[in-house]
C-alpha cells in the first residue's frame, strides 16, 4: 500500500506539527508520521518567546496557546545565600507584538498544535509509523515505513529529534560538544513555592533553577556531581536531598518527571539534502541554559513552512527552499553560543 502526499513530516513534536498546521492552512496535503503511539505527556522545553507566539498567532492557534503561559515570566540570578544578583525583565518590550518571554507547559502547548491539523482535511497525523527507509528520485521520496507501507512524498521533513535517524542514514554530521556535566531535571505537579518567575542560583554547593510553570507546575534543576548517576535519580532519598532546602517537605511533592540529561551543543552539516530536510533537534540541539532550543525549533518551522508551500503550489522554484538554511544556519550557530555563555561577534 503506497500513501502520497506533498510533505511528509517525520515526527509530530511541536516542530513537526507546527510545520504541519502551516502546510495545513495553505491546502497542502501533508501527512505527519511519529513512532511512538501517543505524545509525549511530560513537560520538556518550560520557555516560549514572543517570536514563537507569533508563529502560533500565523497558525491560527495562539488563543489556545496563551492558557498553557505566564506571560513576562521574570528571570532572577542568586547567589548560595539567595541574594539577587542581577534580574531580566522582559517587561520592557513588544517587538513582536507579544510578552517576550513566558513560562509555558510543552505537552498541553503539543496537544494544541495536533488538535489544531482537525480544522484541515488535507493534513493528518499517524502515530505508531515509524520510518525505516528514505529513497529519493526525480520526482520525489518514498519513505518505507516498519510495516512495509511505503508513503511517497514531493518533500520530506525530519523533525524527530535530536536522535534523528533521519540525519543518520543520510550520513549528514552532527558537529559540536557535549558537556561532561550532567543534570537533573525535576518537574512537579503541585508547586510549593507559587511564585511566578524563575530563579537560576549560583550555589557552591550545587547550582540550580527554580522555574515556576502553569498549572500549578514547577521544575528543579541541579547540577549532577561526577560519583552521582542515574541510580541516585530512582532513589527518593537522592532526590528528596536535593529539594530539601528549596521546599519545607519533599515527600508531599507530586513528582511528575525526574531524568538525568547531558548538555549538547551541536549543529547538523547540512540542513538540507535533496528533497529531504531536518528542523529542530534534528538539525541542532543546544543547553537549556539560553531557553531556545524549542524556540529556534519553531523558527525552523516558520522559514520552511511558506516556502514548502510556495514551492509546491508552483510559485516559486526549488531554489528558494535553498534559502531554509542560508537563513536558519546563522541564528542557530548564535544561539548556540549564547547557551554555551559564549559571545559571537
Amino acid at each position: 500500500m503506497t500513501t502520497a502526499c506533498d510533505v511528509l513530516v517525520v515526527g509530530a513534536g511541536p516542530v513537526g506539527l507546527t510545520l504541519a498546521n502551516l502546510l495545513g492552512q495553505q491546502g497542502i496535503c501533508v501527512l505527519v508520521v511519529e513512532r511512538e503511539h501517543e505524545l509525549i505527556d511530560y513537560p520538556r522545553a518550560v520557555g516560549i518567546d514572543d517570536e514563537a507566539l507569533r508563529a502560533m498567532q500565523t497558525a491560527g492557534l495562539v488563543e489556545e496557546v496563551l492558557p498553557h503561559t505566564i506571560p513576562d515570566q521574570k528571570t532572577y540570578m542568586v547567589n548560595g545565600d539567595r541574594m539577587i544578583l542581577s534580574e531580566v525583565n522582559p517587561t520592557t518590550t513588544r517587538e513582536f507584538g507579544w510578552p517576550r518571554r513566558n513560562g509555558f507547559v510543552q505537552p498541553l502547548v503539543d496537544q494544541v498544535l495536533l488538535a489544531g491539523l482537525d480544522r484541515f482535511p488535507n493534513a493528518a497525523v499517524r502515530f505508531g509509523a515509524e520510518v525505516v527507509d528514505l529513497t529519493e528520485d526525480a520526482d520525489g521520496v518514498v519513505a518505507t515505513l516498519v510495516n512495509g507501507e511505503t508513503v511517497r512524498a514531493l518533500y520530506v521533513v525530519a523533525a524527530e529529534g535530536g536522535a534523528s535517524p533521519t540525519r543518520k542514514r543520510l550520513g549528514i554530521l552532527f558537529g559540536g560538544e557535549t558537556r561532561p556535566t550532567d543534570g537533573i531535571v525535576i518537574d512537579v505537579a503541585n508547586d510549593p513555592i507559587g511564585t511566578p518567575h524563575a530563579v537560576f542560583g549560583g550555589d557552591s554547593a550545587r547550582s540550580y533553577a527554580s522555574i515556576a510553570l502553569p498549572h500549578g507546575i514547577r521544575r528543579w534543576e541541579f547540577t549532577l556531581f561526577e560519583d552521582e548517576t542515574e541510580a541516585d535519580v530512582d532513589n527518593d532519598e537522592f532526590v528528596f536531598g536535593l529539594l530539601a532546602p528549596h521546599v519545607p517537605d519533599p515527600s508531599k511533592l507530586d513528582i511528575i518527571r525526574r531524568r538525568v540529561y547531558r548538555h549538547h551543543a551541536r549543529i547538523a552539516g547540512g540542513f538540507r539534502h535533496g528533497r529531504i530536510f531536518l528542523a529542530g533537534d534534528a538539525a541542532h540541539v543546544m543547553p537549556v541554559v539560553g531557553g531556545q532550543g524549542w524556540n529556534s525549533g519553531i523558527r525552523d518551522a516558520f522559514n520552511l513552512g511558506w516556502k514548502l508551500a510556495a514551492v509546491v503550489k508552483g510559485l516559486s522554484t526549488d531554489g528558494l527552499l535553498d534559502t531554509y538554511e542560508t537563513e536558519r544556519l546563522g541564528h542557530v550557530t548564535q544561539m548556540v553560543a549564547v547557551s554555551l555563555g559564549r559571545r559571537r561577534r
